[in-house]
């Protein structure tokens, strides 16, 4: 599987997301594996910067469970955030292509994630886009690692640099790099 270089990830997120006013971010993943985590964490970490014009949907390991709420709050974009092997660092965060979402991602979902985008994309109208973040498949801890935790902030930073201001206690999490996970 290819992947964006780091330097170019919020480059291309910025003109995937150009012109969004509504955007619906879903988490997607498993919180008590390891491996499968880091949707969920990092969908987490978007809903505490209270973005204007954003809502976080968790959907766990089951991605179609939120195609109704997602398409009542009629956004522009959907973003995706799932954990995803892309044979890359650890950390790294990716924009994933609908067609390289069977063998990228870690998660076992009910239904395969192209299906669900292809869904949504029909239903809601709106551009999709599915971002991955590099798990380290060695690590087996309670919470992410470093790099881990470093591909989160980055998925963070660049959410927040995107899509708006955030409230106070959304720039003060922004500051400390993240909220405690």
């Amino acid at each position: 599987m290819t992947y964006v270089p780091q330097h170019d990830f919020e480059q291309r997120l910025r003109r995937r997301l150009r012109g969004a006013k509504r955007v619906a971010v879903v988490g997607i993943g498993d919180e008590l594996a390891p491996h499968d985590r880091l949707g969920m964490l990092a969908a987490r970490e978007v809903e505490g910067l209270h973005l204007p014009n954003v809502k976080v949907f968790m959907a766990g390991t089951v991605p179609e469970s939120v195609t109704g709420p997602v398409r009542r709050y009629r956004p522009d974009h959907v973003l995706l955030l799932d954990a995803a092997d892309m044979g890359a660092r650890p950390g790294t965060v990716a924009i994933v292509k609908a067609g390289e979402v069977q063998a990228s991602l870690l998660s076992t979902h009910a239904l395969p994630l192209s299906v669900v985008m292809e869904f949504l994309a029909k239903d809601t109208k709106a551009a999709v886009t599915l971002v991955g973040i590099q798990p380290n498949t060695a690590h087996h801890g309670e919470t992410p690692c470093s790099q881990e935790q470093a591909g989160l902030t980055r998925l963070l930073v660049s959410t927040f640099h995107i899509l708006g201001q955030a409230s106070g206690r959304g720039a003060k999490a922004l500051a400390r790099g993240s909220r405690a996970l």
